[in-house]
């Protein structure tokens, strides 16, 4: 990484980060809580299908999942089992080490956020076990929006909670869906991939 991730032209006025994948790295974690809950309710899932829905909540998921194969389940209930999985494996979570040194950078100079398609009780979880909650004026999961990535909804209410417009606002992301959230909520967009590498 260099210093230029790490400066910021002076239009920028806020910058919004994306959770797993982006500034923690979950997606191994949740694919093997994945793997537990479509064994246990006999779904196919792929891994390179779970890593294409990254920023899509469980639930959507799961909801989806059982449509094309022609099952019925209660998608909440299993989301919240799959949440369950997780929970034991959030104490292997480590930092993306290039992607939070961009937040704590610029904590206190500019307002900060999180927009994750996880859930309140799971993102907080994860900022409060890598210690960088504080670095954030606002936390925006799915629960607080209506339409989901690639829709812009999570990246406008996390630059509404922080005060800045939109144009102002860098965002950070690890997948194309989320990707095309930013740019479709007219944010410059930084795909982290570039920088971790």
């Amino acid at each position: 990484m260099t210093a230029d991730h790490l400066t910021l032209p002076a239009h920028i006025k806020g910058l919004i980060f994306d959770c797993d994948g982006t500034l923690a790295d979950t997606m191994p974690l949740h694919w093997h809580a994945w793997q537990i809950i479509t064994r246990r309710h006999d779904l196919h899932f792929p891994q390179d299908r779970f890593y294409s829905l990254g920023g899509v909540p469980s639930r959507d998921i799961l909801k989806m999942l059982a449509q094309e194969q022609g099952r019925s389940l209660d998608h909440i209930a299993v989301a919240h089992e799959k949440e369950e999985a997780y929970l034991p494996l959030m104490a292997q979570v480590e930092p993306i080490h290039a992607v939070v040194e961009i937040a704590r950078a610029n904590h206190g100079k500019i307002p900060l956020a999180v927009a994750s398609g996880g859930t309140q009780q799971i993102i907080n979880s994860v900022l409060e076990h890598l210690k960088i909650r504080h670095l954030f004026d606002a936390v925006v999961t799915s629960e607080m929006v209506r339409h989901q990535k690639p829709a812009p909804d999570i990246f406008l209410e996390a630059a509404r909670r922080i005060g800045v417009e939109p144009q102002f606002c860098r965002a950070y992301e690890d997948t194309e869906l989320g990707l095309q959230a930013i740019r479709s909520a007219g944010m410059e967009a930084v795909d982290v991939r570039t920088i971790i590498g």
